[in-house]
């Protein structure tokens, strides 16, 4: 337990929030090494492609000196403004509790300004430490953020652009993987046997599967190779392209001037802005610079890219354009025809794993987008592996890698040409970038609530920047460019789908709860047999009793002794502190012995099947009736009662303040199944798990303390739930059928009992996914007409 509160404590304060002093410098000398092989991979090997997708095709008849120097210009410029200027300097810094990416900005725009649509993150409850409050200091952003939380269409908006823009992370990771190895084989072709197109496929394919094959064995048992290999490509680029510089045409130095960049587009016209789209894969890998800063700090991120990253890429892209200004027949295979003979194998190794390495970079990237989209309910439930104890962004997740081989494959094959899939690649890291902008020109007035104007001119210049290479981009849809946008939509409509079903069931649990004057005519005893042990009812609801509470009761002439309805939410932060966890309240006066607990999630937590759970959760209720007692406005006589919730800390089992805990002898699952299994009423389902087999799990019991001094009816609830605790749990969850009513609409009927009916039957389901033991869950079937 000490590990998972660790683990699960987000730092305080914020590590990219350390300054860089002598003290902490070696340790981000060592974590900015580190970053080469994780952060890097993609970027660095963009100069594989990046010339010739640029120079082939529409400027083929402007194929000249001038014409190569103002596509490096335009490259050195494109490195420095975008991936310096903006994310090194400015976005690094939009850091949410130290992690990065399109939904650390959404999360952080929700908490400033309450722009979320989800329904389980907009119930009341108390303030995390983690969420950083501030009062606007200009009216202009104050009346701008009142007017847009009062508009659902402006919310409605932002959370499709959020959503498009984590689809296109997707169709990064898809894209990345089939061009960095198609790039990386070509060289071949320069050995003694020339190989046919048709066995360079071949070998691009069986490298796919094999790179995806070895994803279940987690990344950090192959990390350590990472850093290396990229250290090793970085010294090789610089080398070549310095030798290529003083070797072929020195005078390539001056191509940094501006100029060059007028005159290209005075020469070639549409063509030259057309080419843009070619020039945009020199900065492919930069969104990751952000969205991996949770495994990283700022300052080590910074300075891997200032002193490593970028000069080694100016001297190379320089070196190549030397090269192909004496050598303009060898742009198709720019980059292996200006390597020297003598080095040109070690070179073509060290190439190939180095595409290697940029694919496993977006291919992680792209499971932790999945898992920040399914906390955030905007994806249905899947299988997420976690690989390693402690570094949490290295998770695995079956289905997602599969379906990303497939697509890869069917990209390889169906285009089979890297000039068609750098397109493509290229018009996903234009949206990307862009959405990026967006969203962070929001929080630059809603979070760090600077002047509107402040960043109006952030988005109006980057914007512009990359609206041009975005324009250009959206040109080669024909050409292969299409392929980014449909995978977008797919997954964007079944991330809508997902959520929009979601909400309506919620909506429909809301205005169908329980009245607690219902129950609280029932008496304690709720007018049926109250059994031994403790019931948990899961329900998405924060505040009332849903639903199913009352199709049980009818159903069924018994309940536990005591009740605890359990909502987990998820919340817009990476982490929850444990001792921030658990909101618990009472749903009835003291004598029903019926609680609300609310279970809060980071988008990033591990919500680990350790059998710790439970604990926890008696220590919360019993720290809740301990707190209760010593707050005098609270009412819990047998007529009324106070319906607050309260924050209570779930500490380590051996310091419980109010209850004592004793570890006693570990237990096999098998026979803490057999100790519950006399309380539950009955087994409506029982399923053994073949993924989750019996493991071993410490046996907690608690009492009373001798010595302490409290009021008798604070004791006897207290021994109650001890009592309860003994004789087992069980675990209660609706089982739900969601059908759109009679009178809605075709759309509203497609959407609800094709699309949504589809994916719920498909996905994980959420007692899986919840980790609750199949032996001891009794599921209640409803069907939700919404």
């Amino acid at each position: 337990m000490e590990l998972d509160s660790a683990l699960t404590t987000p730092p305080t304060p914020p590590r990219n929030l350390f300054p860089l002093t002598w003290v902490n410098l070696s340790g981000n000398l060592i974590l900015a090494y580190q970053s080469l092989g994780v952060v890097y991979g993609d970027l660095s090997t963009s100069p594989l492609y990046v010339y010739t997708s640029t120079l082939i095709g529409n400027l083929e008849d402007h194929q000249n000196e001038e014409a190569i120097f103002g596509a490096c210009s335009l490259i050195f410029w494109t490195l420095t403004l975008i991936p310096l200027c903006k994310y090194v300097f400015i976005l690094l810094a939009a850091d949410d509790n130290g992690e990065g990416g399109t939904f650390a900005l959404y999360s952080l725009l929700c908490r400033h300004a309450n722009f979320s649509l989800l329904p389980n993150q907009q119930a009341s409850d108390e303030e995390l430490s983690a969420y950083r409050y501030g009062p606007s200091t200009h009216s202009n952003v104050s009346l701008l953020k009142r007017f847009l939380e009062k508009q659902k269409r402006p919310r409605t908006g932002l959370l499709i652009v959020v959503l498009f823009g984590a689809s296109m992370v997707i169709g990064d990771g898809v894209l990345t993987s089939a061009i960095a190895v198609m790039s990386s084989l070509p060289g071949l072709q320069y050995s003694g046997k020339k190989l046919t197109k048709g066995a360079l496929l071949l070998l691009a394919c069986v490298i796919l599967i094999s790179l995806f094959a070895l994803q279940h064995i987690g990344t950090h048992k192959v990390a350590f190779m990472f850093a290396p290999i990229v250290m090793l490509w970085l010294i090789s680029i610089f080398c070549i392209g310095l030798y290529n510089i003083i070797h072929w045409n020195p005078k390539v130095v001056s191509a940094i001037y501006p100029y060059y960049i007028i005159k290209f587009f005075r020469e070639t016209g549409r063509d030259g802005w057309i080419s843009l789209g070619g020039i945009l894969l020199s900065i492919t890998g930069t969104e990751a610079m952000y969205a991996d800063l949770g495994h990283f700090t700022a300052v080590s991120i910074r300075l891997a890219f200032v002193f490593a990253i970028y000069p080694c890429l100016v001297v190379q892209y320089m070196g190549q354009a030397a090269f192909l200004s004496r050598n303009l027949h060898s742009i198709p295979n720019s980059f292996f025809e200006s390597i020297p003979d003598p080095v040109f194998w070690p070179i073509f190794v060290v190439t190939t794993l180095s595409a290697v390495v940029g694919s496993q970079a977006t291919i992680t990237a792209t499971f932790s987008v999945i898992k920040q989209c399914q906390a955030l309910g905007c994806f249905p439930r899947v299988k997420i592996v976690h690989t390693s104890k402690h570094i949490y962004g290295q998770i695995y997740i079956p289905e997602i890698n599969w379906m990303l081989m497939i697509l890869t494959l069917s990209i390889t094959i169906g285009f089979q040409d890297t000039t068609l899939i750098g397109n493509a690649y290229g018009l996903a890291t234009a949206t990307l970038m862009f959405i990026t902008t967006f969203l962070v020109a929001l929080v630059i007035t809603f979070v760090w609530q600077k002047s509107i104007w402040i960043s109006g001119m952030f988005l109006l210049f980057f914007g512009i920047i990359e609206g041009a290479y975005l324009s250009a981009a959206l040109m080669k849809v024909p050409q292969g460019g299409w392929v980014p946008l449909v995978l977008s939509f797919i997954f964007m409509m079944i991330m809508y789908i997902w959520h929009y079903g979601m909400c309506l069931k919620y909506n429909f649990d809301m205005h169908n709860k329980v009245p607690l004057q219902w129950l609280l005519g029932l008496g304690p005893s709720l007018g049926i047999v109250r059994v031994p042990g403790i019931g948990l009812i899961y329900t998405e609801l924060a505040t009332g009793i849903p639903a199913i509470f009352s199709h049980f009761v009818t159903n069924l002439p018994a309940f536990h002794k005591v009740l605890v309805f359990i909502c987990v939410k998820s919340v817009p932060v990476p982490y929850v502190s444990s001792d921030e966890r658990f909101v618990v309240g009472r749903v009835c006066p003291r004598p029903y012995r019926m609680y609300k607990c609310i279970v809060r999630y980071g988008y990033k937590d591990i919500q680990r099947d350790d059998g710790d759970f439970e604990n926890q959760l008696i220590q919360s209720l019993a720290e809740f009736i301990h707190m209760e007692a010593g707050e005098p406005e609270f009412c819990t006589s047998e007529g009324s009662f106070d319906g607050r919730m309260m924050v209570t800390r779930s500490s380590s089992i051996q310091s419980g303040s109010t209850i004592i805990a004793t570890e006693i002898e570990d237990c096999s699952e098998s026979s803490s199944i057999q100790s519950s299994k006399s309380s539950a009423l009955l087994s409506l389902r029982s399923v053994y798990d073949d993924e989750n087999p019996p493991v071993r799990k410490q046996h907690i019991r608690f009492h009373l303390p001798a010595n302490q001094v409290m009021d008798s009816a604070i004791r006897e609830e207290l021994m109650d739930l001890i009592v309860a605790k003994e004789a087992g749990f069980a675990y209660i969850m609706g089982h739900s059928y969601v059908k759109a009513r009679r009178s809605s609409s075709c759309f509203k009927k497609f959407v609800i009992d094709v699309g949504y009916t589809f994916l719920r039957k498909n996905c994980r389901g959420p007692s899986v996914d919840l980790n609750i033991p199949h032996i001891n869950l009794i599921e209640v079937g409803m069907t939700y007409y919404v």
